[in-house]
């Protein structure tokens, strides 16, 4: 499971705004955000088990990020890894639209997943258990987690607030509020209706946190993007173990011409 929110075209400096949760099994193994070998000529994590990633971005500045769609079936065995459909993107030429365009005649054969995928010029969202596969998406901003997008999670509707406010606050808005943000390890209040998605009362207030806290699934790293309309841009990840506790940080500051 995970948690990101996004402002597409909203921001005076940047054009694209991202803050995101990884939420996994701990004893999945990942490999830290590093530049992908040839050929791949990305920046992005590993999931050491199916070599694929959640968030990701390229030398031109296009990006990606996939989540699972909550269900309780158990994936296909022969089902390809949704983690495959970020490096796919960032690693063929097109646009969003166009890749989308080509993958959903294969979209069934994954188990449900949830994809963001931004150029230069446009956004797009797609999911392979929405009516419609795919559309382009306009300037605004957008929260995910692991139902359709923006649907209305008590901790999607608490990280929006203070992510809006954030954009509001230009002038001093910095990376490490993004990070503080993500870190919000509070469940939903008694008084907030937690989604019906077939899981435990109990797991559902688990999840219900922002950064979910638990000893065998949890919060495993968080992410911030920061990509200026002149194509600088910031990337950080922090990583945590099954306490929550940081055990590393990756940070890539590039110029608009440069690549590490």
């Amino acid at each position: 499971m995970c948690l990101l929110v996004l402002a597409w075209q909203v921001h005076p400096r940047y054009r694209l705004v991202v803050a995101a949760n990884r939420d996994e099994f701990h004893e999945r193994p990942a490999a830290p955000l590093a530049k992908w070998p040839a050929p791949h000529d990305i920046l992005a994590g590993r999931d050491l088990r199916a070599q694929g990633t959640w968030l990701g971005v390229d030398r031109q500045r296009r990006f990606g990020v996939v989540t699972n769609f909550r269900e309780l079936q158990r994936p296909r065995p022969d089902a390809p890894s949704r983690g495959s459909l970020t490096p796919q993107y960032l690693s063929a030429p097109g646009k969003p639209a166009e890749f989308l365009a080509a993958l959903e005649t294969q979209a069934s054969a994954y188990s449900g997943f949830n994809l963001l995928l931004a150029d230069r010029d446009s956004l797009s969202y797609a999911s392979n258990r929405a009516e419609r596969f795919a559309r382009p998406l306009p300037p605004a901003v957008y929260g995910l987690s692991n139902e359709f997008l923006d649907t209305p999670w008590p901790k999607l509707r608490r990280v929006r607030r203070r992510f809006e406010g954030w954009l509001r606050d230009s002038g001093t808005a910095s990376p490490e509020g993004l990070f503080a943000i993500l870190d919000d390890r509070a469940t939903a209040s008694p008084d907030e209706e937690l989604p019906q998605t077939g899981l435990s009362p109990e797991w559902e207030r688990v999840l219900s946190a922002p950064f979910v806290l638990h000893a065998e699934y949890g919060t495993r790293c968080s992410t911030v993007l920061l990509l200026e309309t002149s194509g600088a841009l910031y990337l950080a990840e922090r990583r945590f173990d099954s306490r929550g506790l940081a055990q590393g940080e990756t940070e890539f500051r590039l110029k608009p011409s440069t690549w590490p």
